[in-house]
């Protein structure tokens, strides 16, 4: 039996998803998240063997999830689901280490597919996302350089520490709010609010917003 974990935060859409995933007569949707930070949580606890994440969700994104699930479960599979596409988001699908991919408009047909695949221990991306991967692939053995050589410089200047408090910070809470979301000291939410305007050269929340927005640690719909 292959136990699934979905993160979504519009209960709808999890519905929509668990009803596809349970058509499977060997899958089972052994919990569901509302936000990234339950995904981790429940993730820690349950140990699923795979987690389907939605980007674009409060809290804690889908991406920055990945990355923290991975972190103490390095063998569970993470199937990205999202309305985005753009290059930059995923840029960072790949380097949260997810094995899939899938478009939210592709989900009714390509679902049972995708999670097919990963349960096989194989990947599943769309025809965008392996292109991407291709050239990637081809620009490093032609030049010996990294996929995309005009991303941004501080793409991995922040720590998995940071990235939260920027979503947080770009959702509107105070530093108040944001200490007691990542049970830190108000203080210490400040000091990181200082030091991520200092180190990405930015001057406002505002600054801080834009930034999220435009690297996918946040999305507008």
């Amino acid at each position: 039996m292959l136990r699934i974990l979905i993160a979504d935060d519009h209960e709808v859409a999890r519905r929509g998803i668990r009803s596809l995933l349970e058509s499977h007569p060997e899958w089972e949707v052994c919990a569901e998240a509302k936000d990234g930070r339950d995904a981790v949580e429940l993730a820690t606890n349950i140990k699923p063997d795979l987690v389907l994440l939605d980007i674009g969700m409060p809290n804690l994104n889908g991406l920055e999830a990945a990355r923290q699930i991975l972190a103490t479960s390095p063998n569970v599979a993470i199937l990205i689901l999202t309305m985005h596409d753009s290059d930059n988001v995923i840029r960072e699908v790949l380097r949260a280490g997810a094995r899939g991919f899938l478009l939210k408009s592709d989900a009714g047909r390509d679902l049972v597919a995708a999670v097919d695949a990963l349960e096989s221990q194989k990947t599943f991306f769309t025809p965008r996302v392996s292109q991407m991967v291709l050239d990637g692939f081809l620009s490093r053995e032609k030049n010996h350089s990294n996929i995309d050589e005009t991303a941004d410089p501080s793409d991995n200047l922040l720590t998995s520490r940071e990235r939260e408090v920027i979503q947080l910070l770009a959702e509107g809470r105070t530093s108040k709010e944001v200490a007691v979301t990542l049970n830190l000291s108000v203080k210490t939410a400040e000091t990181h609010r200082t030091n991520l305007m200092r180190k990405l050269g930015l001057h406002s929340v505002a600054d801080l917003t834009r930034y999220a927005v435009r690297n996918g640690i946040v999305h507008v719909f």
